[in-house]
């Protein structure tokens, strides 16, 4: 099969597509016949070497998937050959087959392409398992969201709406402002041009922010605990800004604050396939009756896997950066 690999650790030069054997499914895994896979900014992190590849994983980028089931293991009863699918992986998603636990896969949402269901398990289990599992977000819960038209932003602000909470959208330009207002968001800041702290004390009325989902880290630690609301909770789920910053601990005691940071790809099968399993009962609904849009940006073949890394970097992408394969196409 074909399947995109890096050779060392680099750019785009080390993004090469090679012929590799088509997996065997293990015991309650699956093998799926890609249709299309999600670009994540794990897979560059990755590419640079500074993402190890969890134990066990494969070598080849790819965090999300869809397609067809191809074969079963021993122990898997639940799921046909040719059945459309999309599935959450640990790796390999960049490949026209990948093997995956039986548990990390769900059904591709009804009214989604098999093209675009590629980009959504991800996303969906990122904002499902760190808004609602981690953080708890209650109906009038005023969250924050940094990045409000990336591809988790995007997600997250239609079904922080759906929750009934009330999400607030960091964005770089007045485009992106628009587009956040668009998918969901209450309010839209530009971190470019406004102080973030004061702003959302002025939309929330002096309450501030009850969660806050950021993808910085480092540089918006010190302001993100300002933001936040008595008993707030700040989620980090990115380091965009840097991995090493001052936490101001007089402020999070004083707040009753919890800073909670969270890493998808190396959890537990169990825990993962837990994870789907409730974004397949409860989140995948919200998608197919319309309240959750997929919002994919741009579609290149897989052998054009640099140059779509390279759209992913791009600062004026909205939504998710897919690689098809043919039988994506």
């Amino acid at each position: 099969m074909r399947a995109v690999a890096y050779e060392g650790a680099g750019g785009r030069e080390v993004v090469a597509v090679q012929d590799r054997p088509v997996p065997s499914p293990g015991p309650g895994e699956v093998v799926i016949r890609v249709a299309a896979a999600g670009i994540n900014r794990a897979d560059l992190l990755q590419r640079a070497g500074n993402y190890p590849v969890p134990e066990g994983a494969s070598d080849l980028p790819g965090l999300e998937v869809s397609g067809t089931i191809e074969e079963a293991g021993a122990g898997v009863g639940n799921w046909d050959f040719g059945t459309p699918v999309c599935a959450l992986l640990a790796g390999g998603g960049y490949a026209e087959y990948v093997a995956v636990p039986a548990g990390q896969v769900v059904p591709v949402p009804d009214g989604v392409s098999l093209t675009d269901a590629a980009g959504l398990p991800e996303v969906a289990a990122t904002c499902w398992s760190n808004l609602v599992m981690e953080a708890g977000v209650q109906s009038g819960d005023w969250v924050l969201v940094h990045g409000g038209t990336g591809g988790i932003g995007s997600f997250a602000l239609q079904l922080l709406q759906a929750l009934g909470a009330r999400p607030i959208a960091t964005a770089g330009s007045p485009e992106k402002m628009a587009r956040s207002l668009e998918l969901g968001a209450e309010a839209a800041i530009n971190h470019r041009e406004e102080d973030f702290v004061a702003r959302v004390r002025e939309i929330t009325d002096g309450h501030g922010a009850d969660v806050i989902l950021d993808v910085m880290g480092a540089k918006y630690l010190t302001s993100n605990v300002k933001t936040l609301a008595r008993g707030g909770q700040l989620v980090v789920i990115g380091l965009q800004g840097g991995t090493t910053g001052d936490l101001p601990l007089g402020a999070v005691m004083g707040k009753n604050a919890v800073v909670t940071g969270t890493m998808l790809r190396p959890r537990p099968v169990a825990e993962k396939s837990e994870i789907m399993r409730q974004v397949a009962e409860r989140v995948w609904p919200l998608v197919s009756n319309g309240a959750i849009r997929a919002t994919t940006d741009s579609t290149f073949p897989l052998e054009q896997a640099a140059q779509a890394q390279d759209r992913f970097e791009e600062s004026d992408r909205t939504g998710k950066v897919l690689l098809v394969t043919g039988e994506g196409r």
